[in-house]
């Protein structure tokens, strides 16, 4: 009987399942899109609800398929969007308030709070990140509040919280295990970098329960066992859990110290592997987990746009410019250059290397000669100089490095917008090093699948990972210089309006 591998990929707004024999062979796929809420300006929620029913009706699609009928699952990996935070009922598994999303920025004041009250140093030092309403601590934080009763339910262990992660191994193991692994946990302000348990003082800080948060175990654990999901016999080994950006970095084999991917997802996501050293960023970038795999360790430094793929959505849904999301490409290839407008992606504030939640986004230079393909290529610009500022940052915290980790020679790329071939070469251009593009761009679902089966022990290292990896496309640089400096320059002056 064949075994084959199941990964869960929950995103911020689709989750994907998909189904793969141990030879890494594709089986199936399925994407199931849910609701985004925006009660306010520059809030974002997820209904847990609908989350988790959309995580079902993947796994229904892909466990449908003939060959899932003949094979055993041997093990199921998890990846999420990360920071989001959940928090439900122990009893019955009810969430006692929407998910608060990763780009919701209502804790931005209690963010300011603490940074005036000086903890911000205390928490970079201890956590490897900033003070942002980007992580976890200050959103749970405000849903203890916000929720009556809330607090004292904490107090008295009724309540469980966590990353999507957890919420989904609670869901998919009956309610017996609430875990998480180290890569989610380093997200949340409240796990200390090389630690090995929740850290009281940050607890203590960010006024969230200890008690509330799950066990935190090496990415490979077997974490539980499948138990009364549709679709899904019970039993099979949950082996594998990261979060999407780590796992990606995972799934595109970048293995080694010096190796770097960016996913072109909902945001944009450059993360460089470090190895077991830990890199303090002078630069606004963040130091997290990468992953731990038995008593290993490994490190990364990341930098994360809030709006990529985001954008073009926006433009689809939100001004109508498009019916589709491929549609931009031929739309902003229809015209030579953007013609001086810029466009700001920073709807939900700036992220690394700026850090400026308050921010908005902004269209900037619009003539009466501006149209509709001028504004579709300056966002494919402005997602690429966004990307550009944190691998510039990532450079120059590098130089600075003692331990000599080697710069940055190729930038590989996966997620949904790096399909788009115009985007990939004005990155390409814009960073001045080659581009490469897998075959397989669910490099995010492939982690999880790797980390899976070496849980569950299909495989025995990693060398099956990276004879899978296959490059599709190669970007090299071609840019005009002149052009590229034009375009450096209008940014930058566009980034002081926001």
């Amino acid at each position: 009987m064949t075994e084959l591998l199941l990964a869960i990929d929950q995103g911020t707004t689709g989750s994907t399942a998909l189904l793969v024999t141990h030879e890494l062979e594709l089986v199936a796929r399925s994407t199931h899109e849910f609701p985004q809420h925006f009660p306010h300006a520059g809030w974002v929620e997820h209904d847990p609800e609908q989350l988790w029913l959309s995580v079902c009706r993947a796994i229904a699609d892909v466990m449908s398929h003939p060959r899932a009928r003949t094979s055993r699952v041997a093990a199921l990996g998890i990846t999420n969007q990360r920071e989001t935070t959940v928090v439900w009922r122990r009893h019955d598994g009810q969430p006692i308030h929407r998910a608060l999303v990763w780009q919701d920025r209502r804790t931005a004041d209690m963010c300011t709070q603490l940074r005036e009250h000086g903890h911000e140093p205390h928490v970079r030092a201890r956590t490897g990140l900033v003070l942002d309403p980007y992580f976890s601590a200050t959103k749970l934080a405000w849903i203890l509040d916000a929720v009556p009763h809330a607090r004292e339910h904490a107090q008295a262990g009724q309540l469980a919280a966590g990353t999507i992660d957890s919420y989904l191994l609670w869901r998919l193991t009956g309610g017996k295990v609430h875990a998480t692994e180290p890569s989610n946990a380093s997200r949340t302000s409240l796990w200390p970098l090389g630690g090995s348990d929740w850290d009281d003082d940050l607890c203590a800080l960010f006024r969230v329960p200890k008690r509330v948060l799950p066990q935190v175990l090496p990415c490979t654990t077997t974490f539980g066992t499948t138990r009364g999901v549709a679709n899904l016999p019970d039993g099979i080994p949950i082996c594998g859990i990261a979060g999407d950006q780590q796992a990606a970095l995972f799934g595109q084999v970048c293995h080694a110290a010096g190796e770097a991917k960016c996913t072109y997802g909902t945001g944009a996501f450059v993360v460089l592997n470090t190895g077991t050293r830990r890199i303090a960023s002078h630069h606004g970038l963040l130091t997290s987990v990468a992953w731990q795999i038995g008593n290993e360790t490994t490190y990364c430094v990341e930098g994360s746009a809030f709006m990529a793929g985001a954008i073009v959505q926006w433009l689809r849904d939100g001004l109508g410019f498009f019916a589709r999301a491929a549609d931009i490409e031929p739309l902003a290839r229809s015209v030579e250059s953007s013609d001086g407008v810029v466009l700001v992606p920073a709807h939900t504030g700036l992220g690394a290397p700026h850090w400026r939640p308050e921010a908005r986004g902004l269209i900037r230079g619009l003539t009466r000669g501006t149209t509709r393909a001028h504004i579709a290529r300056a966002a494919l610009e402005g997602i690429a100089l966004e990307v550009a500022d944190l691998v510039e940052a990532m450079a120059t915290d590098l130089a600075s490095d003692p331990g000599n980790v080697e710069r940055i020679r190729v930038l590989k790329v996966d997620g949904g917008a790096a399909a788009n071939d115009l985007l990939m070469q004005i990155q390409c251009d814009l960073l001045g090093i080659p581009i490469s593009r897998p075959s397989l761009l669910e490099a995010t679902a492939l982690g999880a699948v790797l980390l899976a089966g070496l849980g569950a022990g299909v495989f025995s290292d990693l060398s099956a990972a990276r004879a899978a990896w296959r490059e599709d496309t190669r970007f090299s640089p071609s840019g005009v210089p002149e052009r590229l400096a034009r375009l450096r320059t209008d940014w930058k002056a566009a980034l002081a309006y926001t």
